[in-house]
Parts: structure tokens; C-alpha cells; sequence
């Protein structure tokens, strides 16, 4: 199943057919088992017509966030350790990143409240006091009160490697600012975990022109989507649930920034295609 989120109500599509569901998006997605709810409400929600759903999804959509939290978690790929590791050797702090990527413990980070996050088709920032961006493709996990994974869907971790690359403890500038994440299409519900076989793809786009493209699989990540989410509730409670980015291995070469006006595709098999405009914060 897959749940949109838009200004003209929330959509679900099963299969072929469109259901328009009117609860409140909090109270919705925070189930026990949001597959078997969905499921439950298709029998008795009004049904609506391809097109008029088409176009309520082309034109009005938001991103699939309430009042969420938005957490990350880095260094779950060995090409992202690498990635980190290559940044930050002028700095003497390449050892810290290897440290974690073999520790129990998974370096975990808060990335975003639910208003800074952008959605399909929308703008992410790049920070105009860093000169080496990027963008970073991520299963995102929504995870809900009780600590269950119960959909999936697509993540843009903005980046400012240069000032991560300067000192580690300048990860939350790096890391979070306006629109530095985008979370979208929509949520992606099955009544199983997601294969790890699944594919992650992205492409930047520069004037028309693919500047990067590049893929990857979940069964590369090092650690277990399970294990993300355990720890990130470990200690910590989220009353409507929580969003949880996973991680990258798509990692352009070090010689590339992003530029304004850039656009990156972020596809993952079964779920779709999240986009985003490259812009600056305006003054």
C-alpha cells in the first residue's frame, strides 16, 4: 500500500484502487499495525476515481509528516565510513568515523522538525558558508510509538561535507538547517519487512544533464533496520512516532558539489521517486 499525504485529504492506494481517508494523519499512521488497520478501512472508506486521486497527488501533495520528529543515522555503509574517513584526514578525525562503524553502538543524530522538511517536487538548501554539498539517498523508516516499524519511505539527507570534514562536532551545523531533509513520495505499507534486495538509485541533474547517477541495495548496510530503530528508542519516547533516515552508500566523488538549481531523483524500489530542487536560504 502506499499513503499520501496531501492538502485535500490522505490517499491511499491498494493496488488499483484509491481510498480517501479523512483522519487525522497523527492518529492514522501511529498503530499498532498500520498494515492491517489500512487494510481493515478499505472496506469501509469511500473510493474514489484514478484521475481525481492522480491529480490530488500531483498537485497537492505534502510531505508524508505530521508532527514527527526526524531523526539519522550515519555510518551504516562501509562506502559512507570511507566517505567520512576521506573528509575529515586533514583534521586528524578519520578514526572516529572507523571507531563507529565497528561499535555496538550506531552514531544516531536529530535531523529535522517536521516544518523544516521539504517534500516531492519541493526545495532542500545547500549552506551558503560550505562549499562541498551534497545530497544523500536513505531508506526512511517511520517508526511508531511502541518502537515498530510500520512504513517506509524516501530520504534526503542534505550534507555540508566540508563542515562535517572540518571538526565532528560541527555535525549539527552540517547536518541541520532550513530544509536540510526531504521525506516523500509517500509511505510505503507492506504486511512484511522491506527485502533487503531492494534498490536505492540517484541521479543529479545540472542544466538538463546528468551530472551523477549511481545505486545501491540495503544488503550492504552494516547494521539491521531493527537494530536503528531499537536504539533510537532505547531511551527515548516519541508519542506520535517518529521518522528515522538509515543512511547512505550512494555517495558522489569528492570532487562534486551541488549547485543551485540542481535537481536530484532519489528512487527506491517499491516506493518511488522523491525529487528536490537545489535553492539557498533566502535572506
Amino acid at each position: 500500500m502506499h499513503l499520501y499525504k496531501t492538502s485535500k485529504g490522505n490517499i491511499l492506494k491498494q493496488e488499483t484502487q484509491f481510498f480517501l481517508l479523512n483522519d487525522d494523519w497523527d492518529i492514522l499512521i501511529n498503530k499498532a499495525n498500520l498494515y492491517t488497520h489500512l487494510s481493515q478501512l478499505c472496506k469501509t472508506a469511500e473510493t474514489i476515481n484514478e484521475e481525481p486521486a492522480t491529480d490530488c497527488i500531483n498537485n497537492y501533495l505534502l510531505p508524508p509528516v505530521g508532527s514527527q520528529e526526524v531523526w539519522a543515522a550515519g555510518v551504516t555503509y562501509l562506502r559512507s565510513r570511507d566517505a567520512r574517513m576521506e573528509e575529515s584526514e586533514d583534521t586528524g578525525a578519520a578514526d572516529c568515523y572507523q571507531r563507529v562503524y565497528e561499535a555496538e553502538r550506531p552514531e544516531l543524530f536529530f535531523k529535522s522538525l517536521p516544518h523544516r522538511v521539504a517534500g516531492h517536487n519541493e526545495q532542500v538548501n545547500i549552506r551558503k558558508d560550505s562549499a562541498w554539498n551534497v545530497p544523500e539517498p536513505e531508506l526512511t523508516l517511520y517508526i511508531n510509538e511502541q518502537g515498530n516499524i510500520q512504513a517506509y519511505s524516501i530520504g534526503n539527507d542534505m550534507s555540508s561535507r566540508s563542515i562535517e570534514g572540518e571538526n565532528p562536532l560541527y555535525l549539527p551545523q552540517a547536518k541541520m538547517y532550513e530544509r536540510s531533509a526531504a521525506i516523500g513520495p509517500c509511505l510505503y505499507i507492506t504486511d512484511k519487512p522491506i527485502s533487503l534486495n531492494t534498490a536505492i538509485k540517484m541521479n543529479i541533474y545540472r542544466d538538463g544533464v546528468k551530472v551523477f547517477d549511481d545505486a545501491t541495495t540495503l544488503a550492504k548496510m552494516k547494521r539491521s533496520l531493527t537494530e536503528l530503530a531499537g536504539w533510537l528508542y532505547n531511551e527515548m519516547d516519541f508519542k506520535q512516532g517518529c521518522f528515522l533516515m538509515t543512511g547512505t552508500c550512494v555517495v558522489p566523488p569528492n570532487e562534486f558539489t551541488l549547485k543551485e538549481g540542481d535537481v536530484v531523483n532519489i528512487s527506491i524500489d517499491g516506493i518511488g521517486t522523491l525529487t528536490n530542487i537545489i535553492s539557498k536560504k533566502k535572506q
